[in-house]
């Protein structure tokens, strides 16, 4: 089971970049997929999820409006835009899969974890 994240970078505020998160070794179309973020000595903080059952897809307040997940099943791939990126966005972002056709929030579900990408925004 590998799910790699990559995409990550330095970039300015207000700025874009897109993260993807690439899985394989399991069946992909059983699973919701989450994304996850830990700035430096803050907890790690749920940002995004996509339900496998019907692609619907929930967002932290944070990120709301400006960061958009969606999914290719055909790569086995999520991808998690980022648009509009502050500072505070600054992180090491990772996903997460969890065997379950509904989001259930960032909690303990998730089944598979994946190594992170950094983000870098500077202001």
């Amino acid at each position: 089971v590998q799910l790699q994240a990559s995409g990550g970078g330095l970039v300015q505020a207000g700025g874009s970049l897109r993260l993807s998160c690439a899985a394989s070794g399991f069946t992909f179309d059983d699973y919701s997929i989450g994304w996850f973020r830990r700035a430096p000595g803050k907890e790690r903080e749920g940002v995004s999820c996509i339900s496998s059952s019907d692609g619907s897809t929930y967002y932290a307040d944070s990120v709301k409006g400006r960061f958009t997940i969606s999914s290719d099943n055909a790569k086995n791939t999520v991808y998690l835009q980022m648009n509009s990126l502050k500072p505070e966005d600054t992180a090491v972002y990772f996903c997460a899969a969890d065997r379950n056709y509904y989001c259930l929030g960032y909690g303990p579900s998730y089944d598979y974890w994946g190594q992170g990408t950094q983000v870098t925004v500077s202001s």
